[in-house]
């Protein structure tokens, strides 16, 4: 191997002699031009002197004029001197280009690291990221071989989304940043802890699964503590799938696939966390040929609507309908709407799914007015709906199409679907009103909406939901709350529909609580639309009667 120190100082020596060959160079043009100048000053004084140019004048004018003995040395003293002078210049020269070379070199060795360094951690946390994270799994698994475990931990900020939706992204940046730190003072320093996505942390430890559990509910432990961001608080909660090997799997693409399988189940475990397990497998494939076939369903007119009717309590009138989506799938039968209709909404699926709800309620709703059944017909929008600036223009071209009129049909939002962006939506709420469509407020009592958000709306009507309703004969709390929701909802000018009425008890209650509409199964489980009207017409053991909606 060549020493670098032997290398540069040749290569300092190089530079030196060639920039000292071209000083001189310079220096011997200068001497010559300098020569001519004497032997020319030489004949101009010869000629002066003896009026012609001799030889014999040019040697008497050299031994008699003393200013050209001066200079006669000139050449000689500025040959000396550009001499040294271009050797201290060319060394001079030669170690500025030595020292600018090798602060380059330096220079580009830390953008090589520091390039390095960015293509193996995430800029924000400074943690490693997926490609560092999968390359020292692997190194850890071969270490490991068949008789140690390693366990892997895939964490998730279940509501990062909602985060950025609502508060910016700069501001869940600091929460990203804060979340980082506070598992980071979890673990210890030879655990491996890395960011691989927007909100999925991972974690990578040599130990057993009850180790990762463990982790695992220390994790989730220390999330219970609010962040402070900006002087906002907030509250984080996440999810964990946990794998080890070599137990779920022998390399690193099989355990990092069955961690996410693991995680996708914690979503619903009330622990917060899951291990994988073999059975989570065909949980997940089902759930993924879900969405395919979803896309399918709703392209095909696979999906039908049915109706639940809501009566008014003082006289049992049928004054309206709630629109449900059903899915009845050619493999699995009914796929219950809590099972695919929340995987809509992860998904830009819940756009098409509420676009074909729609465009069939209203089909629905003019087939109901062509029977002489005058009610209103309320159909759910979610929050990515309210998040649409082109949905009310959707809207208003099914109008048209369907030749429905606008104030037979309630459009029903959820108050979780309002906070998750304000102002954006009481725009496409107001929009909507001014097309003439009632507008409710679903699951009253389950969100985080306030009184300021409520006033800004033009409600119609507000539902109550049935965890409250529900319990309300027994729990005096729930009974307390239904009963001032109704009062408060009067009070703001609308209407009050009560949720999950199961029998004729809890009726009554909101009979004297004078609640004005009753929706439930003690009413009617909801039906298809032929069954829903052969229902109407015959409910004679509730006195049903159809009038004009309100």
């Amino acid at each position: 191997m060549k020493n670098p120190i032997h290398h540069s100082s040749r290569l300092l020596r190089s530079n030196v002699d060639l920039l000292k060959s071209r000083a001189n160079r310079s220096a011997y043009v200068g001497i010559g031009i300098a020569t001519i100048t004497i032997i020319l000053a030489t004949i101009l004084v010869s000629t002066y002197s003896t009026g012609r140019i001799t030889l014999s004048g040019i040697i008497i004018a050299q031994q008699s004029n003393v200013a050209l003995w001066i200079l006669d040395l000139m050449p000689f003293t500025f040959g000396f001197w550009g001499q040294y002078s271009s050797s201290i210049i060319a060394y001079e020269a030669g170690t500025m280009v030595f020292d600018q070379t090798i602060a380059l070199r330096n220079r580009t060795d830390d953008l090589e690291k520091t390039a390095n360094y960015a293509a193996t951690h995430d800029a924000l946390t400074d943690l490693p990221n997926q490609s560092l994270f999968l390359d020292r799994a692997e190194r850890e698994i071969i270490h490991a071989g068949n008789h140690n475990q390693v366990t892997f931990l895939l964490i998730e900020i279940q509501n990062y989304d909602e985060i950025n939706n609502t508060l910016g992204r700069n501001t869940c940046d600091l929460m990203i940043k804060q979340f980082s730190r506070r598992l980071h003072g979890l673990l210890n320093t030879s655990n491996t802890l890395a960011r691989i996505d927007g909100s999925i942390f991972s974690v990578l430890l040599r130990g057993s699964t009850a180790d990762g559990q463990q982790i695992a509910s220390n994790i989730l432990k220390a999330m219970e503590s609010i962040f402070e961001v900006e002087k906002s608080p907030l509250a984080i909660n996440a999810n964990i799938g946990i794998v080890v090997y070599p137990e779920h799997g022998n390399d690193v693409d099989t355990l990092v696939q069955r961690a996410g399988v693991a995680l996708n189940y914690a979503r619903i475990e009330e622990k917060g966390y899951a291990v994988y397990n073999s059975t989570l497998d065909v949980y997940s494939s089902h759930k993924l040929t879900l969405i395919g076939e979803l896309r399918k369903a709703i392209k095909s007119d696979e999906l039908v609507l049915y109706y639940q009717g809501k009566v008014a309590t003082q006289n049992y009138a049928v004054l309206g309908a709630e629109a449900l989506v059903r899915w009845v799938h050619p493999k699995h039968g009914l796929v219950p709407p809590d099972e695919f209709i929340p995987m809509a909404e992860r998904t830009r699926m819940i756009r098409h799914l509420t676009a074909w709800a729609v465009r069939q309620s209203f089909a629905d709703c003019v087939r109901f007015h062509q029977m002489g059944i005058d009610i209103k017909v309320s159909v759910n929008l979610s929050a990515r709906d309210l998040n649409d600036p082109e949905f009310p223009d959707l809207v208003a071209g099914l109008v048209i199409a369907s030749r429905v009129r606008p104030g037979w049909m309630m459009m029903e939002i959820t108050e979780g679907a309002i906070m998750t962006n304000p102002e954006r939506s009481l725009e496409i709420i107001h929009k909507l009103h001014t097309q003439g469509f009632s507008l409710s407020i679903d699951d009253y009592g389950t969100g985080y909406s306030s009184l300021a958000y409520l006033k800004k709306m033009p409600l119609s009507e507000l539902k109550i939901d049935r965890s409250f309703v529900d319990d309300m004969i027994d729990n005096n709390n729930d009974r307390v709350i239904v009963n001032a929701t109704i009062n408060l909802a009067h009070n703001l000018g609308l209407s009050v529909t009560a949720e999950g009425v199961e029998n004729e008890i809890i009726l009554k209650q909101l009979q004297g609580f004078e609640c004005d509409l009753a929706q439930g199964y003690y009413i009617n489980k909801p039906l298809p639309f032929d069954q829903f009207v052969e229902h109407i017409h015959n409910s004679d053991w509730l006195n049903f009667k159809t009038i004009t909606a309100l």
